[in-house]
């Protein structure tokens, strides 16, 4: 294999960390602008009240969302894995970005009654279909041109879209926050989704395919049926994936989501107060993940990522405490904890979760398991937090459901084990160097 005399190793590293950054920033923009909008204005707007129904019905137009992101995974994870990580990416950022442009061209419930929430709800199946997809190729894209002692630090670039996405999108709702927000301010943001596509686009497609998938493409190692395939041979490695999320996935919604509805309605906050505060705990997290991504690299992905847990559960009734104050900086405080400790687990995950597969069926394997906490524990998270306080008018109920979710993943973390190194060991150096004529596109053509 030729070195990389023509084309810079160096250089297409960084490609692939920016591009990977990029895309996912914006399909999480796209993603976080729904769940603001879901918990501020989606009730009244498309389902004709203010009352704590029509939060409940917006929360869950926005579960079905996250229903919908393993289908995402599966079908991108197919073509990913078989066509590589570029064409698959490229596919999730225009699915993400289509839907969400129309959503904010939708007529409100008072416009044309029922169809509303209906066409909302089609276009929020998109969305989490587009999501579910671009998890795992993005992931992949930065992870497999790093080497193995820099697998935390490279699959945390892309997670980093995260925070980017959550603060680019709340801050761009605050911006339009005030008067008219609910006639027709709401849909400014969905409708600048369209700029940040075309240049998540231009970047990506600058890009060369991965080096380890190009090793397989190489040595004719593709699998054909690459979810079956993960499924009959692995699915165990796909339900540890899925479980070990839990006390990141769900408290994250509430931490970010809920947590809107909560301040505003029964603690009567300022919501842009509110936002503001999570835009701060966000900002925080452009350090804290690839932070957390490089010290697994160090000291272990299972240690890290357990001390994110545990310091979650232990967190779980003081966060409510602090909210309860209504003290600006003590809410300020509040927020900004509970998405660090999210954010501990959140930087090495994806290199876990990854490394649980070979490179033939990673994007379908990893991605699948990401996913699937979607349904399991992120999607639910909102609607059971919710019904709990809606029951008891107590949060107690909501910090033992974390406390739950943190001994599930707590669990699940201690049944993972990383591939024995061998079974991947033909594609560890593929990333040292790159053929001088190696295509921007990989992959066969069927």
């Amino acid at each position: 294999m030729a070195t990389a005399s023509a084309v810079s190793v160096a250089g297409q590293r960084r490609k692939a960390v920016i591009a990977s950054t990029v895309g996912t920033t914006i399909e999480w923009y796209d993603f976080f602008l729904y769940n603001t909008a879901a918990a501020l204005v989606f009730g009244q707007v498309f389902f004709g009240t203010t009352a704590a129904g029509g939060v409940l019905f917006a929360f869950s137009t926005q579960f079905v969302g996250f229903a919908a992101r393993p289908i995402g995974a599966a079908l991108f994870g197919h073509y990913g894995d078989r066509l590589g990580r570029k064409r698959s990416l490229v596919a999730t950022l225009l699915v993400m970005g289509i839907c969400t442009v129309l959503i904010g061209c939708l007529p409100t419930f008072e416009s044309i009654g029922v169809a509303a929430p209906i066409l909302l709800t089609l276009l929020r199946i998109g969305q989490g279909i587009g999501v579910g997809g671009e998890w795992g190729g993005s992931v992949l894209m930065s992870m497999e041109w790093g080497t193995r002692k820099q697998r935390g630090l490279m699959a945390s670039w892309p997670q980093m879209g995260v925070p980017l996405g959550l603060l680019l999108g709340t801050g761009v709702v605050s911006l339009v926050a005030g008067p008219g927000f609910v006639e027709g301010g709401w849909r400014v943001p969905f409708l600048v989704s369209a700029v940040l596509v075309v240049v998540g686009l231009w970047v990506r497609l600058s890009v060369l395919e991965s080096p380890a998938f190009a090793r397989v493409v190489q040595e004719r190692a593709i699998a054909t049926m690459p979810v079956v395939e993960v499924f009959r041979k692995q699915w165990a490695d796909v339900l540890k994936a899925m479980f070990v999320r839990t006390a990141e996935q769900a408290p994250f919604y509430l931490f970010t989501s809920f947590v809107l509805v909560y301040t505003t309605t029964t603690l009567k906050l300022q919501r842009t107060d509110v936002l503001l505060y999570v835009m701060l705990a966000a900002a925080i997290g452009l350090v804290s993940v690839p932070l957390f991504g490089y010290l697994s690299d160090r000291y272990g992905r299972r240690l890290v990522y357990g001390t994110g847990a545990v310091l979650t559960g232990v967190f779980a009734f003081p966060y409510y405490g602090l909210l309860d104050t209504r003290v600006g900086w003590v809410v300020a405080l509040a927020i900004v904890i509970s998405l660090l400790f999210h954010d501990i687990m959140y930087g090495p995950q994806a290199a876990l979760i990854s490394e649980s597969f070979g490179t033939e069926v990673r994007y379908s394997g990893a991605g699948l398991g990401y996913q699937l906490a979607s349904v399991t524990a992120g999607g639910p998270a909102p609607l059971i937090a919710a019904a709990i306080l809606a029951g008891t008018g107590s949060t107690a109920g909501i910090s033992w459901y974390i406390i739950g979710c943190v001994v599930v993943t707590l669990v699940a973390l201690a049944l993972m084990h990383p591939r024995p190194a061998e079974l991947d060991e033909r594609f560890d150096h593929a990333s040292e160097a790159v053929p001088a004529d190696t295509p921007k596109d990989v992959g066969p053509s069927t």
